[in-house]
């Protein structure tokens, strides 16, 4: 395995790293999570936990359901104007609890490089309390006021059971007014 995961003990400190953006051309909108999970790292790929709501409201929203193969998912988020990435490039956290992230070890990605190379991104939607409370801290202050309209939504994360699923996909149904793609109905 390779430096994303491995310092620590089950259950123990684990230095943990993102993996790259993936932002397509074009794209209108970038979903920034915290940092993956640890079922996340291992499958090396976004929202890989089976219980996350995250694929289930891609593939309502865009079609990019968890019943497909990875890369097709990330395809058809692309092809809908659908970027991701994390708020943080490293930080020391042990287990998948946000609330676990080691405060002084947090690293942010460099989201204003990745907004600068896609001028086209309108919106940033932040997934949950704490994407939202790093993107305030480490991004926000560097980037320009009111050129972005910032998303702020509910986490999807099974960790999260505050809002009936619902609710959390009529907050995440607004990603549909930045995407590429006409809403429905």
């Amino acid at each position: 395995m390779s430096e994303r995961a491995v310092r620590g003990g089950a259950g123990g400190p684990a230095w943990v790293s993102s993996f790259p953006p993936q932002v397509g051309a074009g794209c209108r909108v970038l979903i920034l999570g915290s940092v993956p999970s640890v079922r996340s790292l291992a499958a090396q790929q976004f929202y890989a936990h089976p219980h996350n709501l995250f694929w289930p409201f891609m593939g309502a929203l865009f079609g990019a359901g968890p019943d497909l193969p990875y890369a097709e998912r990330l395809a058809r988020l692309h092809a809908a104007g659908v970027g991701l990435w994390d708020v943080l490039k490293h930080c020391e956290r042990p287990g998948s609890l946000d609330s676990h992230i080691r405060r002084d070890s947090e690293v942010p990605n460099d989201i204003a490089g990745v907004l600068a190379t896609h001028p086209t991104i309108a919106a940033i939607a932040l997934n949950g309390g704490k994407a939202q409370q790093l993107f305030a801290r480490h991004v926000a202050p560097a980037l320009a006021p009111d050129r972005h309209a910032i998303l702020a939504l509910p986490s999807t994360s099974p960790a999260n059971a505050s809002l009936p699923r619902a609710l959390k996909f009529e907050r995440w149904s607004a990603l549909q007014r930045w995407s590429k793609l006409p809403s429905e109905g």
